[in-house]
Order: C-alpha cells, then sequence, then structure tokens
C-alpha cells in the first residue's frame, strides 16, 4: 500500500513539473534571427535622415530609389541599399573628403522603414501589412492593426519567421505581457503575426 501511494506521489509531482504544451512558457517566445544581413540594412523605399556636423546645406531627407540609390549634393547618386546605416555615414563621408568637405561627420538615421514590412493577420480591427521600425514588438505591431476584435484568442498569437529557407513558428500569450507577466516579443523584418480566434 506504502508503495502504491510513493508510487502515485511521483506521477502527480512528475505531472506538475511538466510544461504544458498549451500553457504560457518563456520558451514559446524564443525564435532565431533572421538569416544573413544587418536589422537596419537600407532598401528601396527607405527614407533617411543625413545629418553633416556644420554642413546645413548637406542635412537633410532622402528616399532610397529601387535601385537602391541617393542623389547626394556634391556626389551625386551614391548606392547606400543593403548597408547599415553605418557603412552608409562612412560611404557618404568618404565621398565627401573626396576635395569637398574637410574631415565631414556624417550621421544617417532611418525615419521610415519601407523596405522591411510585417504582417498582422486575423482577428484584429485592420489586418494588413505595415513598416517595421527597429526594435518593434509584438504589442506594437498589433496596435498598428488597430488592436484585438472581440473573438481574439489574446494569448494563443502565433508568429511565423523564415529562418535558413525554413519557417519557425512559436506561440506568443500577448494577453500576459500586457499584463507585465511575459516579457515582450521583438519581432523581425518579415515576421508573420496571426491572431486565431478563441474557442471559447
Amino acid at each position: 500500500m506504502r508503495t502504491v501511494f510513493i508510487f502515485l506521489a511521483l506521477s502527480i509531482l512528475a505531472a506538475c513539473r511538466t510544461p504544458r504544451a498549451d500553457g504560457p512558457s518563456t520558451t514559446a517566445l524564443e525564435l532565431p534571427p533572421v538569416e544573413g544581413g544587418s536589422l537596419d540594412a537600407l532598401g528601396p523605399g527607405d527614407l533617411v535622415e543625413i545629418r553633416v556636423f556644420q554642413e546645413p546645406d548637406l542635412t537633410g531627407m532622402w528616399r532610397i530609389s529601387a535601385e537602391g540609390d541617393i542623389d547626394y549634393p556634391l556626389c551625386g547618386k551614391v548606392n547606400l541599399g543593403g548597408k547599415p546605416t553605418g557603412d552608409a555615414s562612412t560611404t557618404l563621408a568618404r565621398c565627401l573628403a573626396r576635395g569637398f568637405v574637410r574631415n565631414p561627420q556624417v550621421t544617417v538615421l532611418i525615419k521610415e522603414f519601407n523596405s522591411k514590412k510585417v504582417y498582422v493577420f486575423g482577428e484584429v480591427q485592420k489586418p494588413g501589412t505595415f513598416s517595421f521600425e527597429d526594435h518593434m514588438n509584438i504589442i506594437q505591431a498589433i496596435t498598428l492593426a488597430g488592436g484585438f476584435n472581440k473573438v481574439a484568442a489574446r494569448n494563443q498569437v502565433n508568429v511565423t519567421r523564415v529562418v535558413n529557407g525554413e519557417e519557425k513558428k512559436v506561440r506568443v500569450p500577448v494577453e500576459d505581457i500586457g499584463r507585465g507577466t511575459e516579457r515582450n516579443f521583438v519581432l523581425q523584418p518579415g515576421d508573420i503575426v496571426f491572431v486565431p480566434e478563441s474557442l471559447f
């Protein structure tokens, strides 16, 4: 009788220690990063602000063309496509240093990330495609989509990401994130956020 009791007690403890597949889990918030490239790499349609210290005529906003170029004063067409902002700053500084500006100090800032998108579908008010912003999280993305509708399964939100050519999917408990009981989930360009319908 005592042996049976010990066996049952151990079985109950083991069940308690095994996380349920459908319950909140910190491991559900892990996804590998997007394959290759920099998150702040510039692309067609991006709007950048270029600042050159003490050179107001060389400071302003430029939109990157479909070919990845901008038409920049003194330099003409400069290709910034695929370059992170730091490399873009270096490229422009080198151009200006060729007899135009002495020791140019150039800063490139991204104002609109139109070349990178996130997608929000399912039970939200305004499903659609949205421009990715640096350090964008899942709360921000769902807010851009107008927030949840009445039948949304708020703790069953799925995020799909392509990693090394394969789709990886995780469940993100957004309602728990909003309550502060789970850490936020940071998105990456190309992520697909799907909000399913609640079954209850």
